[in-house]
């Protein structure tokens, strides 16, 4: 199947100066073929897309969420995190089926669509109904099946992860992967963490690990084994396998640099971070370190929505006035950790990102013309500082038109909204 996109701004984000003002974008099958500046060569193509007044650019990455937690959100606002999570997620949680994560999944995928996400990364549980919702909505995903190593099941977390990663790592045509997830140090101790880490070597997959989110946190590992959060996961053989650490907010000089040396991803999760007041991650310097930070919404109970478009503007605006330098974070990187480095922090950088020829064609077109779009001095500063998800027109993942003219095609989006809310009301009642 081809597809041409014509007469668009095109954006690739290969370079700061990679725009092309008026191009076009040919698709053969899942992958990209060709990127030029004005009108197409002559040929056949399956579909012709008209881009006039569009921009196009890689699909947003989203590096770290708990997809079906849609179903908690509006549950518990306004809380710390651990009164948050010991007082309300975890004892709901606890209610959550198989059923309750598949379609709490699909809600997350329809909003996430809906704001110009192609990839996400998740962790939660029942995660063979995550990646039956990602294999069904032509979504594309790296989900991990939490793991609580202090609890009585965490033997079996780590059975149920082997098996999910030999029947669904790599499935959908590679659109799904399969990563381990222990949950963080304060609930997976040392012992844990070595068995996870002899798992993900016999298995040949990453980790994907939340890590200094709160300052009691790291004072608490500090306190019990006399080494941050960062230096106890080299301690413990994780950074020895390909990891994406979730938050780290609360970091010191000698955790960067253990985080660079050892090519850790980090996704930072501004909006969530603020609003659990769990503070203000050292972005710019592991930026500067060379660190892949990407951007990621967490889960939909804390943050409350799942749009990256709006994560990336508030994250260039958080690190503007938490370093009272206006010139912090400009808008090129803040939309290149929501596509290049966040596929970079995943270890999918090969192949998602960037639009780029041989690349997957993983990418969305936006509206260029809402009255606040207009003008276009700067489309890079536009599409983060004024852009809102309704601008985003159409997603194509793998080379498969999932949304056009704002309209999902691969699954009935009423049906899942009409089922969540009615699953939202019995979860509450259990």
């Amino acid at each position: 199947m081809s597809i041409l996109i014509e007469n668009a701004a095109i954006l690739p984000m290969t370079g700061e100066n990679s725009l092309i003002q008026k191009g076009y974008l040919i698709i053969n099958n899942d992958i990209i073929e060709h990127i030029g500046a004005g009108a197409a060569p002559p040929g056949s193509y399956r579909r012709v897309i008209d881009g006039s007044g569009q921009a196009v650019l890689p699909g947003l990455i989203n590096t770290h969420t708990h997809a079906a937690m849609t179903l908690l959100r509006g549950y518990a606002d306004d809380l710390p995190l651990m009164e948050w999570l010991s007082t309300k997620i975890w004892p709901l949680e606890a209610k959550l089926n198989g059923e309750d994560i598949y379609w709490g999944t699909m809600l997350a995928i329809a909003e996430m669509i809906k704001s110009g996400t192609t990839t996400f990364n998740d962790m939660y549980f029942f995660m063979d109904q995550a990646a039956r919702a990602v294999e069904e909505s032509g979504m594309r995903a790296l989900l991990s099946r939490g793991m609580i190593g202090v609890s009585p099941e965490s033997q079996i977390a780590l059975d149920d992860s082997r098996k999910l990663v030999e029947q669904w790592h790599g499935a959908a045509r590679g659109r799904i992967r399969f990563a381990l997830g222990p949950h963080a140090p304060y609930t997976c101790p040392p012992e844990y963490l070595q068995k996870v880490a002899a798992l993900a070597d016999e298995l040949e997959v990453g980790i994907h690990i939340h890590i200094a989110e709160t300052r009691q946190e790291v004072e608490d590992i500090v306190k019990q084994y006399g080494m941050s959060p960062v230096r106890l996961m080299l301690e413990n053989g994780v950074f020895k396998h390909p990891t994406l650490a979730a938050h780290c907010v609360h970091l010191n000089e000698d955790d960067i640099a253990i985080l660079k040396d050892y090519q850790v991803g980090v996704a930072h999760n501004p909006e969530s971070n603020m609003k659990l007041a769990s503070g203000i991650a050292p972005v710019p310097a592991m930026l500067k370190a060379g660190i892949a930070v990407g951007l990621g919404t967490d889960g939909a109970s804390s943050n409350n929505n799942l749009d990256m478009i709006q994560e990336t503007r508030s994250c260039a605006l958080m690190h503007k006035v938490n370093s009272m330098d206006p010139t912090v974070l400009p808008a090129y990187q803040a939309l290149e950790m929501a596509t290049a480095l966040g596929a970079k922090a995943l270890r999918w950088d090969d192949q998602i990102g960037m639009l780029k020829p041989g690349y997957k064609a993983d990418l969305i077109l936006i509206d260029l013309n809402a009255a606040h779009m207009i003008p276009h001095y700067d489309i890079v500063a536009n599409i983060v500082y004024s852009a809102q998800a309704a601008d985003v027109d159409t997603v194509i993942i793998d080379g498969q038109i999932v949304m056009e003219n704002r309209r999902i095609t691969q699954f009935d989006e009423q049906e899942v909204l009409a089922k969540c809310q009615a699953l939202a009301r019995d979860l509450i009642a259990r």
